[in-house]
Order: structure tokens, then sequence, then C-alpha cells
């Protein structure tokens, strides 16, 4: 298994570096992919997830098939150390992450913003609508988000002599939710996309953090542990605020035995989302990975039988365009996916 070393940052001879979650076994096809489509250098992987530089603006990237969801990357380092099994150092060296490099966050939202600007077809979907990363991860977002309003609160009120500090951190969930409730009733439901772009200064941004803790960290500290770390420093380092349904940015960090990665989602739908499925049948990227193993060439049939609700065949259709192959082989996907649908 190769595990990516290089610079987050920009590549010397051009680019930037991103990484896009794949399937178990979907790393080869992705980095293949990625070489082929984005002309992508520094491709490497690790369980889950491709690491590659690119110059190719977003639509680009959205062509791709075997990926789940894309990211920017921001930093790609060594696992937190847990021997010590000690949670205030895991903490401490997680603060790190933001105050040892500050530059490299700023030059990633710098990036991220001119990459949805230059989407000529960018997503008009709020946070409300937008399919999250898991179940499990919003709801850690939720207890993220509620810690970081009220510390946001305990800041304020520092800065004009009033902290109360130990009132604040040692406050009952309940408190939290009714300040959290309160302000989010007073915001309008915007999309993601347009509130960025109509952020002029880095210190209007809003955000939220979305972690995962895997394998020993796991047992250690908490997703919504991290991720309130993570949110506090942001705030302190940036001036950044936090905000749970419509936030500008939302930054995504996993925590395992073998990385530390933190990440900006450019996506709000996944990539493995299509828009030509209407029923979900074989996930989508092992059908398009299935089609590709396939070697479809123009005038040859493509017989999918038993195909259910033919996924791999529609998958085949949207690859090859029509106008490259003989229209028999588009007859036979459209009847059999079309005969399969019906049966099913």
């Amino acid at each position: 298994m190769a595990v990516a070393q290089a610079d987050p940052g920009s590549d010397p001879s051009g680019g930037a570096r991103f990484f896009c979650t794949a399937g178990r076994g979907l790393e080869p096809f992705l980095m293949r992919e990625v070489r082929a489509r984005l002309e992508a250098t520094q491709v490497e992987y690790i369980s889950g997830k491709v690491f590659f530089t690119t110059c190719s603006d977003l639509p680009s990237m959205k062509k791709l098939k075997s990926a789940e969801r894309l990211f920017l990357l921001i930093k790609k380092q060594l696992p937190v150390a847990v021997s010590s099994l000690h949670k205030g150092r895991i903490l401490n060296e997680m603060q790190r992450f933001v105050n040892d490099d500050p530059g490299s966050w700023l030059e990633a939202i710098s990036l991220w913003k001119k990459l949805l600007e230059h989407d000529p077809k960018r997503e008009k979907v709020s946070q409300r609508d937008a399919n999250p990363l898991k179940r499990k991860t919003g709801e850690n977002e939720i207890i993220v988000a509620k810690k970081l309003k009220v510390e946001e609160k305990q800041e304020v009120a520092k800065d004009h002599g009033e902290s109360q500090q130990d009132k604040l951190l040692q406050g009952s969930p309940e408190q939290g939710e009714a300040v959290t409730r309160t302000e989010l009733q007073e915001q309008r439901l915007i999309s993601t996309t347009e509130k960025a772009t109509d952020a002029q200064n880095q210190e209007d941004l809003t955000f939220r953090v979305s972690c995962r803790c895997t394998g020993k960290v796991r047992k250690v500290i908490t997703g919504q542990e991290a991720g309130r770390v993570i949110g506090l420093a942001l705030m302190r380092q940036f001036g950044w605020k936090a905000d749970l349904r419509n936030p500008n940015i939302e930054i995504f960090m996993h925590l395992s035995d073998a990385y530390s990665v933190v990440g900006i989602p450019l996506l709000r739908v996944p990539l493995a989302s299509r828009t030509y499925i209407q029923t979900a049948g074989l996930r989508s990227t092992i059908a398009w990975a299935m089609a590709s193993i396939a070697e479809i060439k123009a005038g040859a049939l493509v017989l999918d039988p038993m195909c259910g609700l033919g996924t791999i065949l529609v998958e085949a259709a949207e690859e090859w365009p029509i106008y490259h192959c003989h229209h028999k082989v588009w007859m036979l996907l459209f009847l059999t996916f079309h005969l399969g649908k019906n049966l099913s």
C-alpha cells in the first residue's frame, strides 16, 4: 500500500493536491481514471482514498466515475501519536494541524473559492437538501457545532471583560442547544456555494467540522472531541464562526492509525450519485468499473443477461456515447434495460 507523503500545497510545476474517496478495491480503477481524465501526477493511494495533483478545473473533476467524493487536500501527515493514551496531549497535538501552518489553510481556502467561481454549473443545493457524508457523521456535526457556538459566545464575552468560562464550559447540553436553535432560526437558507463566493474576506467565513476517528485513535478520543478542538483552533486563528445549517465551508478530517487527513469537500452531492440513474441498483462506481473492464469497442454488442435494473448497461451507455458505437449496441442496451426494469 502506497502512502502519500507529498506536500498538500501547490505543486512546483503547477496544479493542486486533491483526494477522492473510493470503495475498497476500486482504488486502482480511480488511479487509472485520474491519470487518463485529469492528466494527474503524484498519484498515490491508501485504503479507501486516492491522492493526486492536477491542474484540471472542477467540471473536469466532476466527470470521475469511480470516485465517491472529491476533496481539496489541506493536510496529510503522520497519524496522531496515541501510545501515551493521554487525551490532553493528543488534543494539543491536533491543535497543531491549524496553528503550526496557517498559511496552508489560507492557501487552500483561496483555491477552493477559485474552483467554485470558475465552475459554470455551480451547485444550487442548500445544506438542508444536501446528502450528508454519513448519518452518524451528521449527528457528530450537530454536537460539534453546538459546542462551538457556546465557545464562540465565551470568546465574545471574554473580549468585553465578561468572561464566564467555567459556566459556559460546564453548561448543560440543553443550554447549548437552545442557543444554537435560536441563532439558526434567524438565518436564511442560502446556497452554500453562493454564500461562499459572496464572502469577500476570509474572516467572514462560517464553517462546520466533520471528523472521523478510526483505529486506536477512536479508543482515546471521539469525532466530536476532535472536531471541537479543530473548530476552536480555526475560530481563534482565523476568526471564523461556526454554523451548522448553512456554513460557507465544511472541513473534513479523518484520523486513523496510518494517517491524518484534512480536506474540503468540493461537492455537496457525491460523485457516485448519478443524475441519469433514477432507481438504485448496483453501486454506480462498481457498475462503471465492470463496464470498463469489458473494454467496449465501436461496433461491439453488449449483452447483460439477468441485468436487474441495468445499472452496468446504463453506465456503459453513458461512458461510450452513441456516436462512437454501432446503433445495434444501443438498441440492445435500451431493450435490455427496460426489459430488466419491467421484470423486476
